[in-house]
């Protein structure tokens, strides 16, 4: 008998790949957004997974305004922590397996090489708080919970959601016409969402918990990826280094937040595959959903 799965926050770019994942593999499905369900409403939660019977509960639901959370600081950890600890109780009463994605935000970026699942985490904005707080609120009442930490996610799913992505920015901003400025101090490690979406389901059918990194697997500055789209995309807008002294945002962001998936190809899984190679696979996934 196939296993049943809920997702919520399944029209972002992550969920979207979640959903699409799991059918091909045969579950069956539940795909919630947030105007179906709003895991802020603890009631609500309870009463859908309680109906649904699901086997495994993926949290792609979030809130991911970094800057903006500076002001409204409540309002993130409403998202990114409470309502976790709703999904979790929710999890715990029914016997569900609880599957959290995170950031690389939890960092503070003085590292020089790509974080560990064990390195100490220390958040330096609001936004960065409150997803700390959700993995400690599912790790307070699960004792099998699977806390994915993702990095820089870009997927087709971009194209319809009111945020997008970072692929998506650039390409708006090469259609304006005006010089492109882009932080070159910054690094990361970009992750393609259909990837992240497949070895995250891997990792569950591998029966693993606790805390993974499941990150673009290449250290890349923003303008260094920014110049690598439009290559891919054949464009030549004017692109321009600049850094965090010249290009002020209102929360503090971590200066070097790649990932290292060691401990995730250590459970067998395949290695992410070059960083070019995922850009490449966005346009052509691009191209069909235009």
């Amino acid at each position: 008998m196939s296993l049943t799965a809920a997702v919520f926050g399944a029209s972002g770019q992550l969920g979207t790949e979640l959903v699409r994942e799991l059918e091909s593999r045969r579950y069956n499905v539940l795909a919630w957004t947030r105007q179906q369900v709003d895991i802020a409403d603890g009631t609500a939660v309870e009463n859908a997974l309680a109906a649904s019977g699901a086997d495994l509960v993926f949290n792609a639901a979030a809130y991911n305004q970094v800057d903006v959370a500076e002001k409204e600081p409540q309002a993130a950890l409403q998202v990114n922590a409470l309502a976790v600890r709703n999904l979790a109780l929710a999890c715990r009463q029914m016997d569900a397996r609880l599957i959290h994605f995170s950031t690389d935000y939890v960092f503070d970026g003085q590292a020089l090489h790509p974080y560990a699942e064990d390195s100490f985490p220390h958040p330096l904005s609001a936004y960065a708080v409150s997803k700390l707080a959700g993995e400690l609120y599912a790790q307070a009442y699960l004792d099998r919970v699977l806390i994915v930490r993702t990095c820089g996610v870009f997927g087709p799913g971009g194209l319809h959601t009111a945020r997008g992505n970072f692929v998506e920015l650039m390409l708006r901003l090469a259609g304006s016409g005006r010089p492109i400025r882009v932080v070159e101090d910054h690094l990361a490690s970009p992750t393609f969402a259909p990837l992240l979406a497949s070895r995250t389901i891997d990792l569950v059918e591998g029966g693993q918990s606790g805390v993974f990194h499941i990150g673009g697997g290449e250290p890349i500055s923003w303008f260094r990826f920014a110049a690598l789209i439009f290559e891919v995309a054949g464009l030549e807008p004017e692109l321009l280094a600049t850094n965090e002294r010249e290009y002020r945002t209102a929360a503090r962001r971590p200066k070097y937040s790649a990932l290292s998936n060691s401990k995730m190809e250590r459970c067998g899984l395949r290695p992410m595959p070059p960083l070019r190679e995922a850009v490449e696979a966005y346009f052509t996934q691009r191209s069909a959903a235009v």
